[in-house]
């Protein structure tokens, strides 16, 4: 209906200001895009399908963890983007930049000392790293102190080793004031140790892994820690473990005894930002992993959440709990993630619908009604000027007599369904009530 309708001079509103209709359209395209660019931060990270894990050296226990999830996670279309690190300090350091491309990395216990604002989260412990001593010397080494005056190496910078073994010869007194703590990696420190040119050396990883075999194959001592018990106490990120006699070589009983090992764990860490979906996804490629028995650890001791390094992620402790969650367990991961991410869309979008399409009768009805409800105003508008005119005059007469026309005119005009048509007739009805008004105030019928 138009604004500049002759016949609603009466009530007709002031048309709406060109300011305010841009406002308008302003605020419009404002809430388009507000809406356009969060569905799109929903929707997005429904298609990852690549993660960046840093992890430690080439031949390292951390680089043999990521080879061994690369095909786990392969069959579920994932690609593991596995890249080399100097450690756990480094790795620690990639993953709170946030603006590396980072998103999971294995960080050794004990190492950091994790902030609030480095947004990272634990996906799980999943091994013990256990820390070998390797020595070169007549004497029966048990004590750290006992290396005091040697040349020890201690691991490189960015390991988690060189911060734990500093830590533990700190506790004996011995630094590098008094004794010569040269940095180097594992390779370099066996060959060294072989040639002579070391007296121990600290080394971390798995019985099974390759270095370890060979130190624990060679004519090198491995210390045993007296005072593990108090070691433990003073540095609670590290366990007491044992290396069972003969575990080296039951034929040569080798070790003859038990050898007590101070023991970090390795902890499988992300970003807080990294998709649920693939947190489920590690999880499992983890407990594939690392579920095994082996010398420290019986069936199923990892994966597991005993840690306080970093927060716990809510998925994993959701996983441990139930499980993976009910679509991606019986769905393929692609389509579970899909099916998860659209419905934190659908979810609100049908309670929106469902409410418009309840309220959109209303709505229209509404509508339909205002149209009336302007004609009732100015008729009102009308009747109630004749009620306080006493003696109109015949100029006056003449005008109410065009306008209540007029207004008759528009009424016939209205296009409507059925169901208003009484209000069609009502209408015209109360135009009759009006005309009689005038009649009467001219003193005369219709």
């Amino acid at each position: 209906m138009p604004r500049d309708n002759p016949a609603l001079h009466r009530s007709q509103k002031a048309p709406v200001a060109t300011r305010r209709r841009w406002l308008i359209a302003v605020a419009a395209v404002v809430a388009l895009t507000a809406s356009g660019w969060g569905l799109y931060a929903v929707i997005e990270p429904a298609f990852q399908t690549r993660i960046v894990i840093t992890t430690g050296a080439d031949n390292g226990i951390y680089r043999g963890f990521a080879d061994h999830y690369a095909p786990l996670l392969k069959r579920d279309g994932v690609a593991l983007d596995i890249r080399s690190s100097s450690g756990s300090g480094e790795n620690y350091q990639r993953l709170k930049d946030p603006s590396s491309e980072y998103q999971v990395g294995f960080i050794q216990s004990g190492t950091t000392v994790p902030q609030d604002t480095d947004h990272l989260e634990t996906i799980a412990a999943v091994s013990y790293e256990p820390i070998w001593v390797f020595y070169r010397d007549a004497q029966t080494i048990t004590r750290l102190a006992q290396l005091r005056g040697k040349r020890i190496g201690i691991g490189v910078q960015g390991s988690g080793l060189l911060q734990v073994s500093r830590v533990l010869l700190g506790y004996s007194g011995i630094t590098s004031d008094n004794t010569q703590l040269l940095e180097m990696d594992a390779p370099k420190s066996w060959r060294c140790l072989e040639d002579g040119c070391l007296d121990a050396a600290f080394f971390i990883g798995r019985p099974d892994a390759p270095m370890q075999q060979m130190l624990l194959n060679s004519d090198l001592k491995l210390m045993s820690f007296a005072q593990a018990d108090a070691l433990v106490q003073k540095f609670p990120s590290l366990k007491k473990v044992t290396f069972p006699r003969a575990s080296t070589s039951i034929v040569n009983d080798s070790p003859q005894t038990d050898v007590t090992l101070l023991a970090a764990t390795a902890l499988l860490v992300a970003r807080d930002t990294l998709h649920p979906a693939l947190v489920y996804l590690l999880l499992d490629a983890a407990k594939t992993v690392h579920s095994g028995e082996d010398y420290f650890t019986p069936l199923g001791a990892f994966p597991n959440l005993n840690t306080d390094e970093f927060p716990v992620s809510n998925e994993s402790e959701r996983y441990f709990k139930s499980g993976r969650p009910f679509l991606q367990r019986y769905l393929p991961f692609w389509l579970a993630s899909f099916i998860e991410r659209r419905l934190l869309i659908l979810v609100p979008f049908m309670a929106v619908l469902i409410g418009l399409v309840q309220a959109l009768p209303r709505m229209l009805e509404s509508r339909v009604k205002k149209r009336f409800v302007v004609w009732y105003r100015e008729l009102k508008a009308l009747e109630d000027e004749i009620w306080r005119t006493a003696h109109p005059s015949a100029q006056q007469l003449s005008q109410w007599r065009n306008e209540l026309e007029s207004i008759d005119a528009q009424a016939s005009q209205i296009r409507v369904s059925t169901r208003y048509l009484q209000d069609v007739y009502a209408l015209k009805q109360a135009v009759s009530v009006v005309r009689q008004r005038i009649s009467l105030a001219a003193g005369s019928d219709v």
